[in-house]
């Protein structure tokens, strides 16, 4: 019993780790060759969970609105550019955000699925 408790230990830090590797070489990718334009908030996903001793918590996820090379305009995903911490001078990176205000975002032309915030 112990050894498959030992093995899923280590499978979930192996997704855990390649997640993290994943996403920093995604944003590093936008960082060094993405486009930086300004986007519109459009959307706003909102997930609650409550645990056991009643602790309410909240998740944002939020959606821009942003012009394509081509003229076009396409729906993306906002990140922070942040692997692990989203915190940005001591408050989350997200407190600010609200439907309809505009940011600067960064993204990469062939996959403008996915933007990150451009925090200065």
């Amino acid at each position: 019993m112990l050894f498959i408790i030992v093995i899923v230990l280590v499978i979930i830090c192996a997704v855990v780790v390649y997640a993290v590797i994943t996403t920093k070489k995604r944003n590093k990718a936008i960082m060094e060759n993405g486009i930086e334009t300004n986007a519109m908030i459009t959307r706003v996903d909102v997930s609650t969970s409550t645990d056991d001793d009643g602790f309410v918590t909240r998740d944002y996820t939020y959606y821009v609105t942003l012009p394509t090379p081509d003229g076009r305009t396409a729906e993306a995903k906002l990140g922070s550019g942040k692997a692990v911490n989203v915190m940005v001078g001591g408050k989350s990176w997200d407190s600010d955000l609200r439907e309809g205000i505009t940011v600067r975002v960064r993204y990469q032309p062939d996959r403008p699925d996915y933007a990150i915030l451009v925090t200065e």
